[in-house]
């Protein structure tokens, strides 16, 4: 499977621009991962169809639900203690060697 942006060493983030994203907990069962990634996918699209602030305040939730079902968001699907750098830039991380070894190209993702 071709990865559209470069994974830290350990599996825990993408980095897109030079920000760490996470990734979904790589423990969750296929069937399982695959019905988050649905939900997710259709709170994204009742986001952009939403009218009032109402349903937009309710597609953002569930949005943010999924994300977390996945892992994505909240609590670290990770047990070794080591913190969450979700949406930092790389530079500013542990992952900034990783991050600067890499050609440029993959460093715009």
């Amino acid at each position: 499977m071709k990865r559209d942006h470069p994974h830290t060493p350990d599996g825990r983030y993408f980095a897109v621009r030079g920000r760490l994203w996470r990734l979904s907990n790589p423990k969750l069962e296929p069937a399982e991962r695959e019905h988050f990634v649905k939900e997710l996918m259709t709170g994204r699209r009742a986001v952009r169809d939403a009218k009032t602030a109402e349903e937009r305040q309710a597609a953002r939730a569930a949005v943010d639900a999924a994300k977390r079902r996945l892992g994505e968001r909240g609590p670290v699907w990770w047990s070794d203690g080591a913190p969450d750098y979700n949406r930092h830039m790389a530079k500013n991380t542990p992952y900034a060697g990783w991050f600067a070894a890499l050609n440029e190209s993959d460093k715009e993702g």
